[in-house]
C-alpha cells in the first residue's frame, strides 16, 4: 500500500479483533453466509466497530497518498477527503450501519481499488489481514 503522509497512523488492533473482523469479511466475500453469521454471533455487537476500524485501515492509507514529488498537493487532499467521506458514510449511513454493509463495502473497495486487473480480492484481503495481524502482534509484544 502507498505511504500515508496526510493522516496520523492508526493505533494497532488487538490480534483477536483482527482475526475476527477478517474472518467475517472473508466469509462475506466468499458468500458463506453461515460462517459470516457464526462469526457475527461470536463477535457480538462489537463486530461493527471492528469492521469500521478495518475499513479505516484499508481506505485511509490508499486514499491519503501524495503524488507531487513527496509533497502534499491538491490531488492528495482530494483523495484524502474522499477516503474520509467513504469512512464517514460507513459510520453513519443507515444502509451501511451494520456488519454486512460494512463488510460489503470493504470487499467492494478491495475488488475495485486494491485488486489488479483480473486479480483475486480474497488474496488482497488475506494480505491486509496479515499486515493487520503483524502490526497487532508487534504492538502486543511491546506491551506484554
Amino acid at each position: 500500500m502507498p505511504e500515508n503522509t496526510v493522516t496520523v497512523p492508526l493505533a494497532p488492533m488487538v490480534p483477536e479483533d483482527v482475526a475476527g473482523a477478517f474472518a467475517y469479511i472473508r466469509a462475506w466475500q466468499a458468500g458463506d453466509i453461515d460462517t459470516a453469521g457464526a462469526v457475527a454471533d461470536e463477535m457480538g455487537p462489537e463486530l461493527h466497530r471492528l469492521l469500521l476500524d478495518v475499513a479505516a485501515r484499508v481506505f485511509i492509507p490508499v486514499t491519503a497518498v501524495d503524488d507531487c514529488d513527496g509533497e502534499p498537493c491538491a490531488h492528495s487532499f482530494l483523495a484524502a477527503a474522499l477516503g474520509r467521506l467513504l469512512l464517514e458514510l460507513l459510520c453513519h449511513c443507515v444502509c451501511l450501519a451494520n456488519a454486512a454493509g460494512a463488510a460489503d463495502t470493504i470487499v467492494r473497495f478491495t475488488e475495485n481499488i486494491l485488486t489488479e486487473d483480473n486479480g483475486d480480492a480474497a488474496v488482497v484481503l488475506r494480505q491486509l489481514e496479515a499486515a493487520g495481524m503483524k502490526q497487532a502482534m508487534e504492538a502486543h509484544r511491546t506491551t506484554a
